[in-house]
Order: C-alpha cells, then structure tokens, then sequence
C-alpha cells in the first residue's frame, strides 16, 4: 500500500484517491473527505434546517464510506456524490414527515455573508427555504448548482450535458420559477 503525501493529494484525481482508499489508505478517504465537504455542506445549508445542517453532512460521508467500495465510476465521483446528497436530503424529509415535525426552518446563507440572527434575515430565508421546496427538481438542481456549488455555468452544461445557452435558459426559467413562488408567499 502506498501512502499518498500531503503535497500530491491535491493533484490526485477523485479516481486515484478511490482506488487508493480501497487498497487500505485511509488518508485517500480523508482527502476526498476534505476536498467534498465544503460543497455538500453548502448544499445541504440550502435545503435543510439549520440545526441538522451537520447531522444530515456526517449521514452523507459515513454513507460515501459503506458505498465507496462499490462505486463503480460509471458517472463522476462528484456527480454519484451530488446524487447521494439529495438522497439523504430526501431521506431527511421523509423521516421528518413520519414524526410530523415542521418541514420548513430557516434557509441559511451558506456562503456566510449574513449572520441571520434578525427576524427579517430569519423570515427571508424560510421564504426561500420553502420557494425552493415547491420547485422542479431540475429548477431546484440549477440553482443549488449556481449558488450552494458556485458553479460556472460551463461547468453546469458540461456537468448536464447541455449546451450552454440551453443551461442559461433552464437556469433564467428556475429563477422566474423561484420569484413567482416568493411573490406568492408575500
């Protein structure tokens, strides 16, 4: 087994870093751990209440852990990721839904520019928070890509397999969507 050094593992692929967790290293898992989790706790800020923000984060990495043996690289790592985040999103609702807990709770900033401890900063966020909820999935996805990701939209066309004006429109669409349903709660 071959240790990977602090220096390479940032120009190591999400593949090599696979394969190497799977022949014994444990610091592949860390790396890839470290190089994923801004992303999907952004993207879990987003679309979940804040005080199970990490909970429903850690649920998504132990579950990478029991399934990364078995990933077997027929999309990108990001992509099977990204796919296994809204899964456990979808998850987190349903459960929630059983014990007929509310659905909506504050939408944090995840990029952190605003402390959101005003009413008006809370009452904003489960506004959007429940705007966002009423969406396509598709509408739903390219905003979280756009925003919870900061994604390009090159990078959202190649990730879709669109073509670029094709992406921009979906996107233009999704935020008309997401003003008409926050017209509709004021």
């Amino acid at each position: 087994m071959e240790n990977i050094s602090k220096t390479t593992i940032e120009d190591t692929s999400d593949e090599i870093l696979i394969r190497q967790y799977r022949d014994g290293s444990a610091a592949a898992f860390d790396a890839l751990y470290h190089r994923h989790l801004p992303n999907v706790y952004k993207r879990v800020r987003y679309v979940i209440p804040e005080g199970d923000v990490e909970d429903v984060t850690q649920e998504i990495f132990i579950a990478v852990l029991r399934s990364l043996s078995s990933f077997r690289g027929e999309a990108q790592f990001g992509t099977w990721l990204r796919t296994l985040t809204n899964h456990k999103v979808a998850e987190f609702y349903r459960k929630r839904t059983r014990k007929q807990e509310p659905l909506l709770a504050p939408l944090s900033d995840a990029s952190g520019k605003t402390t959101g401890n005003t009413p008006t900063a809370m009452e904003e966020r489960m506004f959007i928070q429940g705007a966002l909820q009423k969406l396509p999935e598709n509408y739903r996805e390219i905003i979280l890509l756009r925003f919870a990701e900061e994604m390009q939209f090159n990078e959202i066309a190649d990730l879709t397999q669109q073509n670029l004006e094709a992406t921009k429109s979906l996107f233009r669409r999704a935020i008309s969507a997401l003003r008409s349903h926050l017209d509709e709660q004021l």
